[in-house]
């Protein structure tokens, strides 16, 4: 495996397999009683830090308006956001969580970043190591969400 391609294509090969093999969607659904698919879910943890127009959610997400506008309408649906009057301009919304979406995020934090037994196969260096390299990535793709 001397061409870069082939190396990429399997070393990202064996991440997603194991990603994948610790999907835990089935159990949110159970404990939300619903789906966070279609979006979603990645709506409703971008209103974590601060609430945002459904303009400002459509280009975060690279959809258009109205796609953008069915997404809230189904967190909304769940009670899971509302809109609020945007306190500059009332003729646009701002998009904020409610109480329910607030638990809806800590119960999702709660399954999806427990990490699983397996990685506790790995040394306390080589977590860190792990670490490190996922940084690199996440760095390599403009991500500054991710910190420690």
């Amino acid at each position: 495996m001397s061409d870069p391609t082939e190396r990429d294509h399997g070393a990202w090969t064996l991440m997603y397999r194991y990603v994948e093999a610790q999907n835990r969607r089935g159990a949110l659904a159970e404990a939300l009683g619903f789906r966070l698919g279609g979006g979603r879910g990645k709506v409703l943890f971008q209103l974590r830090d601060r609430p945002m127009t459904l303009r400002e959610l459509a280009e975060a997400n690279n959809v258009d308006a109205p796609y953008a506008t069915l997404i809230v309408d189904k967190l909304e649906a769940h009670g899971l956001v509302e809109r609020r009057p945007h306190p500059d301009d009332r003729r646009r919304k701002l998009v904020t969580l409610t109480a329910a979406g607030h638990d809806a995020i800590a119960t999702a934090d709660a399954i999806l970043l427990r990490p699983p037994s397996s990685v506790s196969a790995l040394t306390s260096d080589e977590l860190r190591q792990l670490a490190d390299l996922i940084r690199r990535l996440l760095d390599a793709e403009g991500d500054t969400a991710v910190r420690d």
